[in-house]
């Protein structure tokens, strides 16, 4: 064991106990690393940093891979530095290669729990019971406590939306960092911004729907009522006004239509029937 409690140097034989056993109390980030090795020795510092900086929060096990060949082997390493994130008694993460201290913390973050991740989840349970008003007021005080909280940050930039306020959902989002920014969720929320914008203020979906029956040609009232679709959780509604356009001015808004079906893939998952149905026909609708 090193002189820093949370960081152990790991064996074949202590493994299992070292990682496995003890990411069921806190996470475990495993490094496998040699001497030989200049990107281990340029990573070595940032990790140390780390594991003093959060103070117990994960523990940092080292695998040095020219003393551990049988246990490299049946991890299955092949480049170094390698990094192995463990929780529950699970690999959770795999990074390969070296990476930003910033990089690392967001991925640790993803998987420690702190006071503001609590607060976060009550946020939620309110929200879900309709005290909208409370939920909001809780992770307005949540994220100016602990901005650092990425996680929080991206609820409250949810519950922003939702309240609508786009101007701070977006100040919020802009907050993050570039890393946090490119990631699954960030992206979404980007995406429903633009949406949302694009909707504008609809009081009354029904009312947009009855006007753009009456103008059906009229592109503008169409494309807001698929961004409001969207908005409302009727993505299947929204991709048939995208489609629409697409078949009928394709053109609009910079292509917008084509945009706006790629963005709900995207919201989508990117699989799923619906997905598949709507590709296929605008690829038709693309020839």
């Amino acid at each position: 064991m090193n002189m820093l409690q949370d960081i152990a140097d790991v064996t074949l034989e202590t493994f299992s106990a070292q990682v496995l056993e003890r990411s069921q109390q806190v996470p475990v980030l495993v490094d496998y690393w040699a001497n030989w090795c200049g990107p281990c020795q340029m990573q070595m510092p940032v990790l140390k940093k780390l594991a003093e900086d959060y103070a117990g929060r994960f523990v940092l096990a080292k695998v040095n891979t020219d003393e551990q060949r049988e246990l490299a082997m049946q991890h299955n390493i092949r480049s170094l530095p390698t990094m192995r994130l463990f929780k529950g008694g699970a690999m959770v993460e795999e990074i390969l290669g070296a990476q930003t201290e910033s990089t690392l913390r967001i991925l640790l973050d993803r998987y420690i729990e702190r006071e503001s991740d609590k607060l976060r989840s009550q946020a939620r349970r309110l929200f879900e019971q309709g005290a909208h008003e409370q939920a909001f007021e809780l992770l307005e005080a949540t994220h100016a406590r602990e901005p650092d909280n990425h996680q929080v940050t991206l609820d409250y930039a949810e519950l922003s939306l939702t309240a609508g306020q786009p101007s701070q959902a977006e100040r919020l989002l802009g907050e993050l960092p570039f890393d946090v920014r490119q990631e699954a969720e960030a992206t979404r929320l980007r995406a429903l911004l633009d949406f949302s914008r694009a909707a504008g203020d609809v009081e009354d979906l029904a009312a947009l729907e009855r006007a753009v029956e009456a103008q059906p040609e009229d592109s503008v009232l169409r494309y807001r009522l698929g961004a409001a679709c969207v908005l409302d959780d009727r993505v299947g509604a929204a991709l048939e006004h995208f489609l629409y356009l697409l078949q009928h001015d394709r053109g609009f808004q910079d292509e917008a239509p084509r945009k706006a079906m790629l963005a709900v893939f995207d919201l989508l998952g990117n699989e799923g029937d619906l997905v598949n149905t709507y590709r296929r026909r605008m690829s038709t609708a693309l020839l």
